[in-house]
């Protein structure tokens, strides 16, 4: 079982999470193994599909090296399911107390999503220091994250919503910023065409980004 602190050290050493959307769960290992030839070896999996649980259990029976968390995890409920896919970690758009103490009392590794101060208190508070800031981009980037370090100088995050190659390495200098999230690894269309060479060279771009 995954530390709070293993998961912090993972996701910093690999700099960016790919956030999967699996349509088909047919495409579940290919796509994470395109993302690990490309060197990222934490993803995230979203559960906005039906075959997202079945994708989450697919790939860490198939390919265990890697470390798969579970996305927009919003209650206990989806929490539950999760842990029961062999998630190792969770990540939740926001942060609702009932969440957190149900991920606390059952040792769930929760990443809450946060995009206000007042937000960031309340996971603070219930003993939550690595924050996903959501949607980064919307809610000021890097200014966002660096009017957070002062107050709140114990908080950690992962950005993520709208970010590119291009801006990694603006988001992980940050003081207080691990690793970043995001989509623009795994296109929709080259997933639907099965293009795991292209997913590997988005891959590896955002891994050298990071370098």
């Amino acid at each position: 079982m995954l530390s709070i602190e293993q998961l912090k050290h993972l996701t910093q050493s690999v700099g960016v999470i790919p956030t999967l959307v699996i349509d088909d769960v047919h495409d579940a290992i290919p796509l994470a193994q395109a993302l690990s030839d490309g060197g990222l070896s934490v993803l995230e999996i979203t559960l906005r599909t039906p075959v997202a649980l079945q994708a989450i259990q697919q790939i860490r029976q198939a390919l265990p090296a890697l470390t798969i968390g579970a996305g927009t995890v919003c209650d206990a409920g989806a929490a539950a399911a999760a842990r029961d896919a062999g998630a190792q970690f969770l990540v939740s758009p926001g942060y609702s107390t009932a969440l957190g103490g149900y991920c606390r009392a059952h040792q769930l590794l929760l990443m809450p999503g946060v995009a206000t101060a007042s937000e960031v208190m309340n996971a603070l508070a219930d003993g939550y220091d690595f924050l996903k800031a959501f949607p980064a981009a919307v809610i000021g980037g890097t200014r966002w994250l660096q009017a957070m370090h002062g107050p709140f100088p114990a908080a950690q995050f992962c950005a993520t919503g709208g970010i590119t190659t291009k801006e990694v390495a603006d988001y992980l200098s940050q003081a207080n910023v691990l690793c970043v999230g995001g989509s623009w690894m795994t296109p929709r269309d080259a997933v639907q065409e099965k293009n795991w060479t292209q997913i590997t060279a988005l891959a590896r771009a955002a891994h050298e980004a990071v370098l």
